[in-house]
């Protein structure tokens, strides 16, 4: 059994990006019961927009993070348009006529601000400079714009989202991420006077670092389940705009004040009056108990490695071992329902078919976060009944650091054992 095992942190190691999102986004919509798409539209507007769940992707840190979200439930950002408009786009699985309430579903309606109005709130509460606010004769969950104080442009937003009944539902969007997942400068986060709760955070648009776009961020939690979110970057723009500026204009205790401002107030209120919050009816996915898998997957780990640092939530596990030639993070992920919604991931050179149906993905290659001389092997495993467990090995500590031995403490046979270990059927869901 592993031994000197260490601190508990939060997090898990990703795959990529842009090669599981698809898939990731119809399995998600499969685990959702809903009678109209619209529904999805709304729960998306409510309860947060692309960055909010790729941040929380950072946090959870799995290839599955995406199916296994509470607060967004769907990929919110792909339901935007500019200033929090909605858009057509759908992730949803077809419509299921009376899936959520035995009837005829109504049409949602979602409450939206003026741009105007967020705008007026954001001049007041940030120093003077000139602004340039996008869409500001239109209506919508956010503000965005572009700032000058005479020492570059920096691109602001702000936006007021739905997390939940109670402050509770958004806990995760206040809460500093792993920095064995993401790296960052600095991270608070505390519980204020009267509930509410604030997250401030100093960190990267890329995790790598590859590009020193900054993303300095405020996120309050109030007690009644809103979400005010504000972020800046050191460019006009989030991405694609060069970096204007060493550091975006305003500082933490600004942030602080801005997304604490009584001028959102009476906004939330106004977001709070359609007395049917259509995510409600949303049925989330069934999600593994995150200590079980951290308890898993250490159990099922070879003799003779050591566990430093550890984590992870919902489906995601991971661990830092070291067998005496240096450290290797090692991480699993969990979906008991992926279906075919990831079918065509199984795919190509690597994919193998055992005797019972199962498919293996077994796949090497560099790390993709910017860590010198990082590999990373993969070991991706379907069930014919849709069970899905994927492993990562890597040779660093994180994959945003410098190798720190040639290859991962753990072999591609110990990977694929490890994925494929009868165990994962136990873990509990909730």
């Amino acid at each position: 059994m592993p031994q000197n095992e260490g601190t508990p942190h939060g997090g898990a190691p990703h795959e990529p990006f842009e090669e599981q999102l698809g898939a990731i986004l119809r399995s998600t919509g499969d685990g959702f019961s809903t009678d109209d798409r619209r529904e999805l539209v709304a729960g998306g507007l409510q309860r947060g927009r692309r960055r909010l769940v790729r941040r929380r992707l950072a946090v959870g840190g799995g290839v599955l993070a995406l199916a296994a979200i509470g607060v967004g439930g769907v990929y919110g950002g792909s339901l935007l348009g500019p200033a929090g408009k909605p858009t057509t786009t759908s992730v949803a699985a077809p419509p299921q006529t009376g899936a959520s309430n035995g009837g005829e579903s109504k049409p949602t309606v979602v409450p939206t601000l003026p741009v105007k109005d967020l705008a007026a709130v954001l001049k007041a509460n940030t120093p003077a400079g000139q602004w340039r606010i996008d869409n500001l004769g239109g209506t919508g969950h956010s503000v965005a714009g572009v700032y000058d104080d005479g020492k570059g442009e920096a691109g602001v937003t702000v936006g007021l989202y739905r997390a939940g009944t109670t402050g509770e539902a958004g806990k995760d969007q206040v809460t500093c991420p792993d920095k064995v997942v993401v790296p960052y400068d600095r991270c608070t986060s505390t519980k204020l006077p009267g509930g509410d709760r604030l997250m401030v955070f100093q960190g990267y648009v890329y995790p790598d670092k590859h590009v020193e776009t900054k993303n300095w961020r405020a996120v309050l939690l109030t007690k009644d389940g809103f979400l005010i979110d504000a972020s800046e970057y050191n460019a006009a723009a989030e991405k694609g705009a060069s970096i204007t500026r060493e550091n975006p204009p305003f500082s933490g205790s600004q942030l602080k004040n801005l997304v604490t401002a009584e001028g959102w107030r009476p906004l939330l209120k106004k977001l709070g009056q359609d007395a049917e919050q259509p995510f409600d009816r949303l049925a989330p996915a069934p999600t593994p108990n995150s200590a079980a898998v951290q308890a898993t997957l250490r159990s099922l780990l070879p003799q003779g490695l050591t566990v430093g640092s550890r984590g992870g939530q919902g489906g995601h596990g991971y661990v830092v071992v070291d067998d005496g030639k240096g450290k290797s993070l090692v991480g699993v992920d969990v979906q008991p329902s992926a279906g075919k919604a990831v079918a065509d991931l199984f795919t190509g050179e690597g994919v193998t078919t055992l005797p019972d149906g199962t498919q293996v993905k077994a796949v090497r290659k560099p790390g993709e976060k910017g860590g010198a001389g990082v590999v990373w092997w993969n070991v991706d495993t379907l069930s014919p009944q849709g069970f899905r467990v994927v492993v990562s090995a890597f040779n660093a500590g994180a994959q945003y650091e410098s190798a720190t031995r040639p290859e991962p403490a753990l072999t591609m046979e110990q990977l694929k054992a490890l994925a494929l270990s009868p165990r994962w059927r136990t873990v509990p869901v909730k």
